[in-house]
């Protein structure tokens, strides 16, 4: 049986395969505006957690710019350090994240001084998820953590196509998302 590292060895080398296929024109074109019965789940006052996307992920930014506009809290993942637990924090330039400074992972996140939020719907990064919304992750549990902290919370995952897996291996922690968004489906929900 293959272990959850090969796995996502495997899914992250087919993800940037897939990515690196796409013309810019169309990579430009994806991930803009949450599909309508995705909206529809999604109350106007709530906070809505999102990431920064890193290369190969599927593109987060549209989503910010979206939720920015109509009016809603945006929160991105925030770590104080590399041993804390992950918290989300107000993110409020999503056009030029002039807000964002580099975390002790190397990834963009809200700065110091920024609020401390409890999004009330979740867009998660993954590297691998199954129709029956299960996800794989980066790894590091830190969003099972979260959840599992903050339950009740609309989850959703953000993936490309070629991340669909008829299988994951799954231990008690893992926690199955609501919805999962592809540039040409929505998992769940429906």
């Amino acid at each position: 049986m293959t272990t959850k590292s090969q796995l996502r060895r495997t899914l992250r080398t087919a993800r940037r395969a897939h990515v690196e296929s796409l013309p810019d024109s169309v990579r430009g074109l994806l991930f803009h505006r949450p599909p309508a019965p995705l909206l529809a789940r999604i109350a106007p006052d709530a906070v809505v957690g999102l990431y920064h996307a890193g290369p190969f992920e599927a593109p987060a930014g549209g989503y910010a710019r979206f939720f920015h506009e109509a009016g809603h809290t945006i929160a991105l993942p925030s770590f104080a350090a590399r041993s804390t637990p992950m918290a989300f924090a107000r993110h409020t330039d999503p056009y030029g994240e002039s807000d964002l400074a580099p975390g002790p992972f190397g990834m963009l996140q809200p700065d110091d001084g920024a609020d401390t939020l409890v999004p009330d719907v979740l867009f998660v990064p993954l590297v691998g998820f199954t129709a029956a919304l299960e996800r794989l992750g980066q790894g590091g549990g830190h969003y099972d953590r979260w959840l599992a902290e903050h339950p009740g919370r609309l989850t959703i995952g953000l993936a490309w196509d070629a991340q669909l897996c008829e299988a994951l291996p799954a231990e008690a922690h893992d926690l199955p998302l609501d919805a999962v968004v592809t540039p040409t489906r929505i998992y769940g929900l429906i």
